[in-house]
């Protein structure tokens, strides 16, 4: 396109002048001048360990995800720390469940046990995170204990989290990531952990998770649909601007929390570039399993290219502040930015 003069009234001048697709035209141009960079000791790869299974059981609603047994995990673990992922964090499977999730903080737990086999077979290689919450291992499917009414009891909860802390910490994490949405709970496990004699140990807090439809694959893979009701009682509301979201942040940081969560993830950009803005400790989000069972299922009905796909959404995640992305791709990810180095 040819053009004579300038651009009437505009502050550009000439259009020749402004061309910025210049600095697009090239692959390698891109990657030199791309702002948006993400690394793989950014990614936390999450995983579920199953008590009482030998092989891992496929999670069908989120394809080449799995409920690992101890040895799969183990293998699992290294084949992440090989890729060069940041963190693993783990979510247990109970055989037996009870109304006060008493296997979330038995010695001989699923989780208990998983950490201590993780700690012997990468410790120092990769950051061991667990998640702390009832929800996995109550039969009830609530993050917390209930009332005669069966209302979520909030601060009787406290205590059992609490107890999960340490339970956990003595069993070998390095991350605890409180995920129940209860008011006070980082102060209690702070309080427990220091008292404890873990005053080193972090606390990755979910401060703004949201009551959300796109958790629904998760609960088939973690066991823990609600067996009434639902979570919004005590979940985030998504109708909720982000001031809510900043204050349960700034409660969290108050409390004790060394870095604070947006989950779920693509759904709350907004959010996360907001809390990004307002903190100075790490941030976190979640690209929760139904975000990734979409992308799996228009994959593989040919609807989407998968692989730009996933690039997208996880640049877009850490496009909009996040310092640390938990997400299912975290290996094939890791792998893939390790091989375009």
């Amino acid at each position: 396109m040819s053009v004579s003069g300038g651009l009437p009234g505009g502050p550009l001048g000439d259009w020749s002048t402004a061309r910025p697709r210049r600095l697009r035209r090239t692959p390698a141009l891109r990657r030199l001048v791309a702002d948006v960079r993400v690394h793989p000791a950014d990614l936390v790869l999450p995983m579920f360990v199953r008590e009482g299974v030998d092989e891992p059981v496929p999670i069908s609603s989120m394809p080449g995800v799995v409920q690992h047994s101890r040895s799969s995990l183990r293998r699992a673990a290294v084949e992440a720390v090989e890729a060069g992922v940041g963190g693993l964090i783990l979510f247990g499977v109970p055989a037996d469940k009870d109304a006060r999730g008493s296997g979330a903080d038995d010695p001989g737990g699923i989780v208990q046990l998983a950490l201590a086999d993780l700690a012997g077979e990468v410790g120092g290689d990769v950051v061991l995170m667990s998640d702390l919450c009832l929800d996995e291992y109550t039969d009830h499917g609530h993050c917390g204990l209930l009332t005669a009414d069966g209302e979520v009891d909030n601060d009787a909860t406290l205590v059992r989290y609490a107890e999960i802390a340490l339970a956990q910490a003595r069993a070998g994490a390095e991350v605890v990531a409180p995920s129940g949405m209860m008011d006070g709970q980082v102060a209690a496990i702070r309080e427990a952990l220091d008292g404890g004699g873990f005053t080193h140990l972090p606390i990755l807090a979910y401060s703004a998770k949201y009551a959300s439809a796109f958790y629904g694959p998760f609960r088939e893979a973690a066991q823990c649909a609600p067996r009434f009701g639902d979570r919004a009682g005590y979940q985030q509301d998504p109708a909720r601007s982000v001031g809510e979201a900043l204050r349960e942040v700034a409660l969290d940081l108050a409390e004790g929390a060394d870095a604070v969560m947006v989950k779920p993830a693509l759904a709350y950009l907004d959010i996360l570039r907001a809390v990004a803005d307002a903190v100075d400790v790490p941030v976190a989000a979640y690209q929760v399993s139904g975000e990734y069972a979409m992308i799996e299922a228009a994959a593989a009905a040919g609807w989407i290219d998968r692989d730009r796909m996933i690039a997208e959404t996880i640049t877009g995640i850490a496009r909009a502040g996040a310092d640390i992305i938990l997400t299912y791709w975290a290996v094939e990810v890791a792998r893939g930015l390790r091989s375009t180095r």
